[in-house]
């Protein structure tokens, strides 16, 4: 992965999951009323979208790629 295209299909990847990590945290906000049940499901969901973006992040960092937030 040290052509310039992978470099940018990684970063779009990247960028989808930060897009999805972010949806998921809104939506604990959205089920608040819901019960604790939903509240504590919405918080694993955006947990696991955390890590999978954070996963992206150190792949980019590893190749030199650097992100601003």
């Amino acid at each position: 992965m040290n052509r310039p295209a992978d470099h940018a299909e990684l970063l779009a990847t990247y960028r989808r999951a930060a897009a999805d990590a972010t949806h998921k945290h809104e939506l604990i906000k959205t089920v608040a009323s819901k019960g604790p049940k939903a509240i504590d499901a919405a918080v694993d969901t955006a947990a696991k979208a955390a890590k999978r973006r954070d996963a992206f992040a150190a792949k980019l960092a590893k190749l030199g790629v650097k992100i601003e937030d």
